[in-house]
């Protein structure tokens, strides 16, 4: 049931589409508006992802395989631009240059916003790999940059892919940071379109080809990734790789590419957020408005949370337990879901509740079920890894007692996997604690959570008094960086 549940929003799109018939569709689809919003998206796309794979496997090369001093802090310092959220990155850069915008502003925000998410998994897979590959090629008699670009970087292929397809789904269902820099891509025009006019079949035809595009990155990514084999059969000779020293000048110009991101990534963030906070000084902070929309982030993050990871838990067991072809199936309508932007599967449950569910149309229960279909993969992969850890001989043992499944599970496996719905519950916590669009269109009205609250400061070009919400989420945000940058360290066995 929750897996259909999933796929709520592509059939909701394919039904209006029915519905409206191919002569309006066509006339909505194909006209100018939507060409400029493609190749706006295709142009930020071709251009983002490069950088952002050059700058995350040149940073995971320096501070995996080489000798350069502080290596260690720059890895930390490469992963600390995920706890800003991007529209507060946006927001940092144009009160420090307001002339900035269009696709050279976007371009160059989303890559200091989403490289982590490319030199996480990169870094992680660099230190799993076995160095005994990178000495039969030296053994061939290939230079340092040949093994690099022929054995290191092919292995290195599903990390690129995967860390790749994480910021596509980014670039396409992010609003507030092209909002802000006045960069018109299909989720800021969906919006604009909802918001002035509800105009329903335009803004659901934006929100079919945005799901398109979705999906067709979904399958480029799969094309891509390939079916080539990374593992070995044997374990090896567990050794750790050997360092690269660079030379005095060598060394010098690399560490201009760490430090240029530190500063351009965290440190114009973080300086223009505390010049902000001293100039609107004690009284920015509207004592009980930030705390109002603190308390409301916190019962809804919570209360999603909590649904979400017990949601997952039967399609974790099942996937785990029962790995059949049907369930594999299902547990995939989760993930498909969940990789359209949340503006799509707002824009869903308002025209649902509108025409069939009106009693629960803008309430918390509208926006708890688009959380819940937008992050239940983070619970759901977090489970999947405490559930598979967990012997399924003590479930018999419990049901040989006089248990049911239902407390055999309860009692006994999910004590065992506590530790992962708790990680996969503070991922979604976390994630909700950032979420915007699918909050702006389904919040009941009063609602004002801490993002909610930063875009409306934002919106009135108060920048001082959206400081103090935009502090109070970047701070929310470090334990998920942390954990994302402990997790990487404990998975490559480090």
């Amino acid at each position: 049931m929750l897996s259909l549940l999933a796929l709520l929003p592509l059939g909701f799109i394919l039904v209006i589409a029915f519905q409206t018939g191919w002569a309006t569709v066509s006339e909505l689809v194909f006209r100018p508006r939507v060409a400029e919003l493609l190749v706006n998206t295709l142009l930020l796309v071709l251009l983002t992802i490069p950088l952002c794979i050059v700058l995350g496997v040149a940073m995971a090369w320096l501070t995996e395989r080489t000798e350069l001093p502080g290596r260690r802090i720059w890895s930390l310092l490469a992963t600390a631009p995920i706890a800003v959220p991007a529209f507060v990155h946006s927001y940092a850069w144009v009160s420090l240059t307001p002339s900035l915008h269009g696709l050279p502003a976007a371009v160059l925000i989303s890559v200091l916003a989403y490289f982590p998410f490319l030199y996480l998994p990169i870094a992680a897979s660099l230190r799993r790999l076995d160095p005994a590959i990178e000495d039969v090629g030296q053994s061939q008699g290939l230079k340092p940059w040949a093994v690099f670009r022929r054995v290191v970087l092919p292995q290195l292929r599903l990390a690129i892919c995967g860390g790749s397809l994480l910021v596509g789904l980014h670039l396409l269902a992010e609003y507030g940071l092209y909002a802000m820099i006045r960069f018109d891509t299909f989720t800021t025009a969906i919006l604009d379109q909802f918001q002035s006019s509800f105009n329903g079949p335009a803004a659901n035809m934006l929100a079919g080809v945005l799901a398109l595009c979705c999906l067709l990155l979904l399958s480029v990514e799969s094309i891509l990734r390939g079916k080539a084999r990374y593992a070995r059969v044997g374990s090896g000779s567990a050794r750790e790789p050997r360092l690269q020293r660079l030379s005095s000048r060598i060394n010098s110009l690399a560490l201009l590419l760490p430090i240029g991101l530190s500063a351009l990534a965290l440190g114009v963030p973080l300086l223009t957020l505390g010049s902000w906070l001293i100039a609107g000084g004690v009284q920015a902070w509207h004592g009980a408005r930030i705390l109002d929309a603190l308390q409301q982030t916190m019962v809804l993050a919570g209360f999603g949370a909590v649904l979400t990871t017990c949601a997952a838990i039967p399609v974790a067991w099942l996937s785990v337990r029962s790995p059949g072809r049907l369930h594999r199936l299902l547990e995939s309508c989760n993930y498909i879901a969940s990789s359209l932007p949340g503006i799509v599967v707002a824009l869903a449950l308002v025209t649902i509740t509108i025409h069939f569910a009106q009693p629960i149309y803008q309430t918390a229960v509208t926006v708890l079920l688009a959380y819940l279909l937008m992050f239940l993969p983070r619970a759901l992969v977090s489970l999947r890894a405490g559930i598979a850890q967990a012997p399924v001989e003590l479930e018999h043992i419990a049901r040989s007692l006089g248990r049911s499944p239902a407390q055999a599970l309860w009692r006994v496996t999910m004590k065992l996997a506590a530790p992962s719905a708790a990680a996969g519950a503070a991922l979604v916590f976390l994630g909700i604690t950032n979420e915007l669009t699918a909050t702006l269109l389904l919040s009941p009205s009063g609602t004002r959570t801490l993002a909610t609250g930063f875009w409306a400061m934002t919106s009135e070009v108060d920048y001082a008094a959206a400081a103090p919400y935009a502090l109070i989420m970047v701070l929310l945000s470090l334990p998920l960086t942390a954990l994302l940058y402990h997790q990487s360290k404990r998975t490559a066995g480090r």
